[in-house]
Parts: C-alpha cells; sequence; structure tokens
C-alpha cells in the first residue's frame, strides 16, 4: 500500500480547531459544577423562620430576701414559676401587628444585642401592658418572656443572655421586662457591670392598689390563703404593717430607688404611671418613647379603651381589625377589702410616696 501523509496528520495530530472545541468544553463543564456546589450549599444554609429562640418559662421573682438590714426578710405566698401573666406571651402578642418584624428573619444584617432598654418593675404595675404597647413600634424588638437574668439566671452568663433576645437590624433596640428587678438588691450593680448606660424604665401604680392586685392574682391561684387584712398586719389591734410581706414591700418605691440610684443616675431612670397608662396611654407612650430617643410612632390612634376590661386595647391605625386586648388574667375583680385596713395602709405608705416623690420630681397623686 502506498504511504500518504495526508491520513498519517490527521490520526497523531489534531487540528488546533478540534483543541480549542475541547478546551472551551472543560471550562463550561466546570462552571456547570461549580455553580450546582454552590445551589445545594445556598439551600443548605437558609435560615428556618420556624425556629425562634424563647427563655424558659418563669414568673415573677420573690423580692429582696436577703435584705433584712433595711426592709427585713421578704415572703413571698405564691411560686409564681408558672404564672401566666409572666411566664410567656401567652397570646397576649399582637402577632399579626408584628408579622413584618418576624419575617426580617431572612436578613443577614441581623444579630442579637444585649438590651439597651429594659422595664425593671414593677410587679402589678402595669409592665406587660406597656411592653405590648411598646412592640408596636417598628424600631422596638422585645422578649416576650421574663428572662429573670439578673435575679435568677445570672450565673449562666451573658452570652446565655444575649441569645435570649430576638434579632434586630443596625438602629433597632432590643428590651426585656422583668418586674421583681426593681425590688432585688443585686440586680443594679449586675446591669451597671453589663452596660452603664442602660436606660431602666419603672411601672408604678398607687403602692395601696398594687397591693391589693398582688393579693388577687395570688388569691386566684391559691384560693385558701389567708385574708389580706391577716397578712397586712404583723398585730392588728397594734396597726403593725408586715413589711416583710413582698406585697406590702414592693410599694416602699423609695427604698427601693434608693439603691439604684447609688449606680445609675436620674436621667437614666423613667418612672411611668400605671394608672396614665390607663386613662392617657398615648401622652404615657409619648413620654416614653422621648426618653427612648424613639420617634413617636405610638400614638392615640392605636389604642380603643374597652370598658368592659377596664383598660386600653390596641388597634392598628389602618384597616377595620378587631382591636387587641390583653389576656384574661389582667383586669381581675378585687376583694373587697376593710376601709380600715386600706386607710392604714394609705396612712403608712404616705411618709414613702412623699419621699418617692421628691427624689423623682413628680407628684403621682396617691394621697
Amino acid at each position: 500500500m502506498e504511504y500518504s501523509p495526508i491520513l498519517h496528520n490527521l490520526h497523531v495530530v489534531p487540528s488546533s480547531h478540534v483543541k480549542n472545541k475541547l478546551f472551551v468544553f472543560c471550562i463550561m463543564l466546570s462552571l456547570w459544577v461549580y455553580m450546582i456546589y454552590c445551589c445545594v450549599g445556598y439551600c443548605s444554609t437558609v435560615p428556618n423562620l420556624t425556629v425562634v429562640d424563647k427563655p424558659e418559662a418563669e414568673g415573677d421573682a420573690e423580692v429582696d430576701r436577703q435584705d433584712a438590714s433595711s426592709l427585713g426578710a421578704s415572703r413571698d405566698l405564691l411560686d409564681n414559676k408558672n404564672d401566666p401573666d409572666s411566664s410567656s406571651r401567652g397570646g397576649d402578642d399582637w402577632d399579626e401587628a408584628r408579622a413584618s418584624d418576624d419575617n426580617n428573619a431572612m436578613s443577614g444584617l441581623e444579630s442579637k444585642r444585649l438590651p439597651q432598654a429594659i422595664i425593671i418593675g414593677v410587679k402589678k404595675g402595669g409592665t406587660r401592658a406597656l411592653l405590648e404597647f411598646l412592640r408596636l413600634h417598628p424600631d422596638i424588638r422585645a422578649v416576650g418572656a421574663e428572662p429573670h437574668f439578673f435575679d435568677r439566671n445570672y450565673d449562666k452568663g451573658l452570652q446565655w443572655y444575649r441569645d435570649l433576645m430576638p434579632k434586630t437590624l443596625e438602629g433597632q433596640m432590643t428590651m426585656e421586662k422583668t418586674p421583681s428587678y426593681y425590688v432585688t438588691k443585686e440586680v443594679p450593680a449586675r446591669i451597671y457591670t453589663m452596660s452603664k448606660d442602660t436606660k431602666l424604665i419603672v411601672v408604678v401604680r398607687d403602692p395601696v392598689t398594687r397591693a391589693i392586685s398582688d393579693y388577687t392574682q395570688t388569691r386566684s391561684k391559691k384560693p385558701d390563703i389567708p385574708s389580706f387584712e391577716s397578712l397586712t398586719f404583723k398585730n392588728l389591734t397594734a396597726g403593725l404593717i408586715d413589711t416583710t410581706w413582698s406585697a406590702v414591700q414592693i410599694g416602699m418605691y423609695a427604698k427601693h430607688l434608693e439603691r439604684w440610684l447609688q449606680y445609675f443616675p436620674m436621667e437614666q431612670l423613667l418612672f411611668v404611671s400605671g394608672e396614665r397608662l390607663i386613662s392617657d396611654p398615648a401622652g404615657e407612650m409619648a413620654r416614653v418613647q422621648d426618653f427612648l430617643g424613639l420617634r413617636r410612632v405610638v400614638t392615640d390612634k392605636h389604642f380603643h379603651f374597652n370598658p368592659a376590661k377596664g383598660f386600653p386595647c390596641l388597634k392598628r391605625p389602618e384597616g377595620n381589625s378587631k382591636p387587641h386586648c390583653l389576656g384574661k388574667t389582667k383586669g381581675r375583680t378585687h376583694p373587697n377589702i376593710d376601709p380600715e385596713v386600706v386607710q392604714r395602709l394609705r396612712d403608712f405608705y404616705k411618709p414613702f410616696n412623699s419621699k418617692f416623690y421628691q427624689m423623682t420630681g413628680h407628684d403621682f397623686g396617691w394621697d
């Protein structure tokens, strides 16, 4: 057979055109493999919106058991760890109004931060109402349940506390509320150690009415407890008030405030009137928003007074959605208390109230 140089070249040395096609094909194949890999990795890291960090359910703490030198040891008649008023959101959230905030969980710009403001008291003063009102503000994200970090869970550390907080965007404020903080002696120093710039809010109420409300809550869970009158006095004949009973002790606001002023200036504390939070919620909320350095977003358009409940409910300014009221544990009917006992309590609290008015520069009109 005759040798053909043309055939020899075809079998031994591919043309440059074929080589270029093979090179492009390899690059395209590599790119497709890389893109598939990236897509699979992204899908595995998309946040799960159904997972929400919630703190352990706990309730109102007993007050300042160890402050025997000034107030005596406190006694509380109820283990409040299962108290729905303070342990969980309990259906009191207005979820529809906050749905847009919750959807921000997809954002990679969000992070968990320690609270810049805390509602520190007081029990049965109106703290739950204030928290729900504040959570209408788009610049506030708050924990629904009470963390009780600074009084019960301090040994778990700040990282545990931070993990309880909701995610926030830059410019949003993180908040929590635990009413027992105000009357627990170790808390001021602990909050100061976390951040000396923390803003503190205290919701206060006529101490006599507050004590009766406190007793009413306890009796709703323990119907066999002694009468309010017998618990109030060490000696009814002598008229000696039992200041070790937490329901009485909490209302000695000036005593507790002295402890806070050792760590924080008065400018960092705001005292909200529990009575005005009912009679003029928009006016009181204007004070709170100003104190926190926020826009006045929550106004009178957000409130609807419920005569059956006796306090305001929330409504959305736009649309005709049904107003949202706090849970059934709010607005309990108080028992009838002997008027003489009520008057003796008012006489007992009068010097504490006068000092409290002087310290805060505000007359709450309880006398």
